[in-house]
C-alpha cells in the first residue's frame, strides 16, 4: 500500500472504527464510491448567473469537488 494524504487517512481511520483490519480493502472501496457520489451531487455544470460572485461559487464548488475526488482516488488506488 502507498502512503495517503492526511485527509484520506482521517476518512479511513473513522470508517475503520466500525470494521476490522480484514475488511480494510472493502472499506476503502466503499469510501471511494461514496465520495464519488458526493462529488457528483455537488457538481455544477456552469455558474448559476453571470456575476463575479456566481463565478466564485462555481470555482469553489469545482475546487471542493476536485479535492473530494482526489481523496476517493487515493483511497482506492492506495489499496493495490
Amino acid at each position: 500500500m502507498t502512503d495517503i494524504s492526511p485527509t484520506a487517512q482521517a476518512v479511513l481511520d473513522e470508517a475503520m472504527k466500525f470494521s476490522g483490519p480484514a475488511f480494510e480493502s472493502l472499506v476503502r472501496k466503499m469510501l471511494a464510491a461514496s465520495l464519488r457520489v458526493v462529488a457528483e451531487q455537488i457538481r455544477m455544470d456552469k455558474p448559476l448567473g453571470s456575476t463575479d460572485a456566481d463565478e466564485g461559487v462555481y470555482a469553489a464548488h469545482y475546487a471542493i469537488r476536485t479535492q473530494i475526488l482526489i481523496t476517493a482516488y487515493e483511497l482506492e488506488d492506495s489499496n493495490d
